[in-house]
């Protein structure tokens, strides 16, 4: 079975020079905890998790001491700062040396990579461009409907 057999098509995705603000409203609304990165030309270029989202507004525990030390103070804190990083650009926070997978690859050598690398989504890479993703679901959807 091949990985163009199961993936998903038409994967979330923004672009270089989005915002970080633009980077969560096409999380939360896509319910995917990794976006595909493409460049200006539609060229795949990394991946940006929401993880990294979360982890660039966090406040540092010194923040938090400074701020009160409370949750509701590191709570605060986190608005604070998500606010002030909104307008920028994403380019920073993407993951460029992902590992990806050509549609006509096995599937099962994208699951030994998945598992043996701990990830939970593969971008699906044909000569640069981006045409789907492989997701540990897609994996499960393989076994139960292939079987």
């Amino acid at each position: 079975m091949l990985v163009s057999d199961v993936m998903t098509g038409f994967p979330a995705h923004i672009r270089l020079g989005a915002t970080i603000r633009r980077a969560a409203e096409v999380v939360s609304v896509s319910e995917v905890g990794q976006l595909m990165v493409l460049d200006h030309d539609g060229r795949f270029v990394g991946t940006l998790a929401e993880e990294d989202l979360v982890r660039a507004m966090l406040p540092s525990f010194g923040d938090v001491t400074a701020g009160g030390g409370t949750l509701t103070d590191a709570f605060r804190l986190f608005l604070e700062k998500g606010r002030t990083l909104a307008d920028r650009v994403i380019d920073p926070l993407v993951v460029r040396d992902t590992a990806t997978v050509r549609p006509a690859d096995e599937l099962a050598r994208a699951a030994i990579v998945m598992i043996e690398r701990g990830i939970r989504r593969l971008p699906v890479v044909d000569d640069g461009a981006l045409v789907g993703t492989l997701s540990r679901a897609d994996l499960c959807r393989a076994v139960i409907y292939h079987s």
